[in-house]
């Protein structure tokens, strides 16, 4: 059996990229998620082995040192995330394509391990004070911790070039569109 290819898709926070990911899973593309692994705490509507691994800070760590991320990253002090090299294999091995939803620097490291294997999609919001009201809208974070996520955004834009493609998410139906036939196109290359 063919080994499956990866998609990556990362972004600056509230971007839209979780909203393309589900789209494009929903589809019959042949895609699995990629689940990711985290020190933070779940929130109140995540599952441990279906929004992300759930791990303590030591356990990360120890995956850590033990080499069994692909990547990884401490985001914010003290919350990690990353992907498990065996997760993205168990899906591969069963033919199927992984599909990544990861930060810029994930993404960017995915896809050098990777190479020609994997499509690198950059989800670029219209503009930094459209994604602040993204952020503001979806109301799950404080003024403070908002502000924060605008400033790492502005950050991001510029990892943009490093991306096979750049996608901007203005209306939806055009942004999911759009990733489709990305994907579309690259599964059959």
């Amino acid at each position: 059996m063919k080994k499956g290819k990866l998609i990556i898709f990362s972004a600056p926070s509230g971007a839209g990229k979780t909203t393309v990911v589900k789209h494009l899973l929903s589809q019959n593309l042949g895609l699995e998620f990629s689940i990711s692994a985290t020190s933070r705490p779940p929130r109140h509507t995540e599952t441990h082995g279906k929004d992300y691994y759930f791990l303590s800070q030591d356990e990360f760590q120890q995956k850590v040192a033990n080499g069994d991320f692909l990547e990884w990253e401490e985001v914010y002090p003290g919350t990690s995330y990353g992907s498990l090299k065996e997760e993205v294999e168990r899906i591969r091995n069963k033919g199927k394509h992984v599909v990544f939803d990861v930060d810029v620097v994930g993404g960017i490291n995915i896809k050098k391990y990777y190479g020609d294997e994997a499509l690198a999609v950059f989800i670029q919001p219209p503009s930094i004070e459209e994604l602040r009201n993204r952020l503001v809208g979806r109301s799950t974070d404080a003024p403070e911790v908002i502000e924060k996520r605008v400033e790492k955004a502005a950050y991001e834009l510029t990892f943009a070039p490093n991306f096979d493609v750049i996608l901007v998410s203005e209306e939806l139906e055009v942004t999911l569109a759009n990733a489709e036939k990305l994907v579309t196109d690259f599964i059959h290359r």
